[in-house]
């Protein structure tokens, strides 16, 4: 089954080929934390980004730099990645099974800075991309990659056993990283956490592509909810999904510089 990570534009019935995965929440402001809070929002807010993020790349500018971004991270890359400062509420917790078959909870990584994503473990599509950044900025965080936890959470509930996490963890190398989760669970569990996080997910059967939303949470080491990226990805005219390796590399450098940010000490 080919899965398509994409963002709520294409779960209402979009057509873009760009898919900068964007969750409802604007700038500085979290909604209420129901999944179907209205699908024409979600299509309204990608659509207005991603137009802003065409036209600046476009015209070959990085355009004004967004507020709240740390200083090391480039205004065109902070663009590209669609990154977005949260106010800094704790992030909703979950206690889930990982490919290990652990069970654990997110409050069990408090002290490290978590790079949160939901990937579908038989995506062919963004998911893959998006696991080579994340294997790419692990190897990029040098000394502060022990301070940091990569993880996944399911969105394919006909998918959800542990055997099927292990083998995309394998598959797309991301065991390599020592602090990586990809977690599953009993599929109303899963759905409290699309829900708590805002993943709009579409699966209406076991043989159907899952549509879900593509985003990056940045949690800091008080569990806080500290910044949101919108992974993207090309396609051809095939609809095979790829990614310039210039852009996985820049996106793998973004995805480092925020985590180390958040490593170090406040104040």
């Amino acid at each position: 089954m080919t899965s398509k990570a994409t963002t709520g534009q294409q779960a209402a019935g979009g057509g873009a080929t760009k898919d900068p995965g964007q969750p409802a929440s604007g700038p500085g402001k979290r909604p209420p934390r129901v999944l179907m809070y209205g699908v024409i929002a979600v299509v309204v807010t990608v659509a207005v980004a991603a137009a802003a993020f065409l036209t600046l790349r476009d015209r070959g500018t990085a355009g004004p730099r967004p507020s709240g971004i740390p200083t090391d991270v480039p205004t065109r890359l902070a663009n590209e990645m669609l990154l977005t400062p949260l106010p800094r509420q704790q992030a909703p917790g979950f206690t889930l099974t990982d490919q290990a078959g652990r069970t654990t909870g997110l409050s069990a990584l408090r002290g490290k800075v978590v790079v949160l994503e939901f990937m579908d473990p038989h995506c062919t599509d963004i998911c893959p991309i998006v696991s080579q950044e994340f294997v790419d900025a692990y190897r990029n965080l040098g000394p502060a990659a022990r301070k940091v936890a990569f993880i996944a959470i399911n969105v394919n509930q006909y998918h959800k056993s542990v055997a099927d996490m292990a083998a995309y963890s394998r598959h797309e190398g991301l065991n390599t990283i020592p602090g990586w989760h990809f977690f599953t669970g009993p599929a109303p569990a899963l759905k409290k956490a699309w829900r708590d996080y805002n993943i709009a997910v579409q699966a209406p059967n076991p043989d159907a592509d899952i549509v879900h939303t593509s985003a990056v949470y940045f949690i800091d080491p008080q569990g806080r909810e500290a910044y949101l990226a919108s992974p993207m990805v090309d396609h051809t005219k095939k609809g095979t999904a790829y990614l310039p390796a210039g852009q996985v590399r820049r996106w793998a450098t973004g995805i480092a510089l925020v985590a180390r940010n958040l490593t170090a000490p406040a104040g």
